[in-house]
């Protein structure tokens, strides 16, 4: 559904359930054995296990003494790293959400999500400064208290992603996920940096590149128009149609150069336009939990 028209219909905990029921299939079970609630397999006692954890019937019937092992749920500690400067605060036409509204709506059912898999998620929200700071829990609550951070004051000028990816590191105390969201117009030599570092920390790292369908097409009505940058402030008369093509071929450049500084630092990059489904960056983000469990 196109995301304008569903954000619409309710508010941002009535639209993120409705976008998790709709994608949420069950849980994912890892590999690794423990003890939890389903049953997997036996194995011989050793000396030290937990008797609690004997299968006495096995062993009154057939004298062998048997461990019960069970399937452990998987248990992901995960931190959402959400860009609040003010260019994630713009869109090109009236029906389009902004940025950063696309990007909060993408917040809250991705957390949802994680936590509907019992993985702990904690959030993050930035500018040129950290404004929000919410530590991993697994608890339904936490989804409540992510919810609340997204309606902090925020919009400030620049972006310190490098300063929130290195505290999103800092909250997992064990291997991990991050997941960055925002439109990437900030200096990439310091992002690079840090996602290298959170990777050599062990953690996956997942950045969304969050884009207005004009940022990348320049479609713009024709004419002379003047471009304002919202955080520095500086502008440029231009008319869209005498560069709309050398645009385009620059956009698709910068592109190409963040898929492969990320590609190169072992991280997962996807563009997402404000105009797909929240179904698609979703799915992406969550192939990241799957290749990491």
């Amino acid at each position: 559904m196109d995301p304008a028209s569903l954000a619409a219909l309710g508010r941002l905990e009535v639209i993120s359930r409705w976008i998790v029921d709709g994608l949420l299939a069950g849980l994912h079970r890892s590999p690794k054995k423990g003890f939890s609630v389903e049953f997997a397999e036996h194995r011989t006692y050793q000396p030290g296990d937990d008797l609690r954890f004997m299968d006495w019937k096995v062993a009154a019937r057939a004298d062998k003494w048997l461990i019960k092992q069970y399937e452990e749920e998987t248990n992901l500690r995960a931190t959402i790293v959400l860009d609040v400067s003010r260019s994630m605060d713009w869109k090109s036409q009236p029906q389009l959400l902004t940025k950063l509204a696309y990007a909060e709506r993408l917040v809250a059912a991705l957390s949802l999500l994680l936590i509907k898999q019992r993985d702990s998620v904690g959030f993050i929200r930035f500018d040129d400064q950290l404004r929000s700071v919410v530590p991993p829990k697994s608890r339904t609550v936490q989804w409540k208290r992510i919810l609340t951070a997204l309606g902090d004051p925020g919009s400030g000028q620049g972006s310190d992603a490098a300063g929130a990816l290195a505290q999103a590191g800092k909250l997992i105390r064990r291997r991990g996920m991050v997941i960055l969201i925002s439109d990437l117009l900030l200096d990439s030599q310091e992002i690079d940096d840090t996602v290298h570092a959170l990777r050599a920390q062990g953690h996956d790292v997942t950045i969304l590149h969050i884009l207005d369908p004009a940022e990348r097409t320049f479609d713009m009505a024709a004419g002379e128009s003047e471009f304002v940058d919202p955080e520095r402030g500086d502008s440029l008369a231009v008319t869209p149609a005498d560069v709309r093509e050398l645009y385009r071929a620059t956009v698709n450049e910068a592109i190409d150069e963040w898929r492969a500084r990320f590609s190169g630092a072992g991280a997962f990059y996807e563009p997402i336009g404000t105009d797909q489904p929240f179904g698609v960056p979703l799915r992406r983000a969550f192939a990241a939990r799957q290749r990491l469990n």
